[in-house]
């Protein structure tokens, strides 16, 4: 009796050596495992550092300034809790970046030194969602914050002095390069999370 398997077999393997035309490129194949950026990676660790010292520096650039509690979409003044650190949006985002960036890069340095796989991992669902709202919400903070200084820079003939609008300028763009590398995380992990 003759199975279907076997009527499959067209050659023996290994009986001809494969032939490639070496006029076309061949490419190497890859997978998902082989992105640097997968969580539980030395890359991916990285990225999250990177993130924190980016939002860090944004956040010293701001609160150095010497007339930072003067301007209210950075400092409100007159708000009913006081002059805490919340009502200034650009330093609640870069706060959330860095306290949520410390967190995640404290589980993938345990995975990574552990060898645990984040891939198929119930974490990964939380790692999308947060960096996802995390994205958001320091976008909207560089946004707020590079409005303000290209406002009170441009428009605002006389009220700029070179603290002032120079040190907002940096701690946006800062804050700005914090939303990048933080939505660079988010795609990767989400693209991890659709392909599993």
């Amino acid at each position: 009796m003759i199975r279907i398997w076997q009527l499959m077999e067209v050659s023996v393997p290994g009986a001809e050596p494969a032939r490639t035309d070496p006029g076309i490129l061949q490419f190497p194949r890859w997978s998902i495992d082989d992105i640097c950026v997968m969580p539980g990676t030395l890359g991916s660790i990285s990225l999250r550092i990177i993130q924190v010292a980016a939002a860090i520096v944004s956040f010293s650039v701001m609160i150095s300034a010497s007339d930072f509690s003067t301007v209210t979409a950075f400092w409100a003044p007159g708000s009913p809790f006081g002059q805490t650190a919340t009502d200034n949006f650009l330093v609640a985002t870069t706060v959330l970046q860095c306290m949520w960036s410390l967190s995640v890069a404290a589980v993938e340095v345990y995975s990574w030194l552990f060898g645990r796989s984040l891939k198929y991992s119930p974490l990964l669902n939380i790692f999308v969602i947060g960096d996802w709202i995390t994205a958001i919400v320091t976008f909207a903070g560089a946004c707020a914050s590079a409005g303000i200084a290209v406002l009170v820079g441009r428009d605002i003939h006389g009220a700029c002095t070179a603290n002032f609008c120079g040190r907002y300028a940096l701690a946006a763009g800062m804050a700005l390069l914090t939303w990048i590398l933080i939505f660079t995380s988010f795609l990767f992990t989400f693209w991890i999370l659709a392909t599993r």
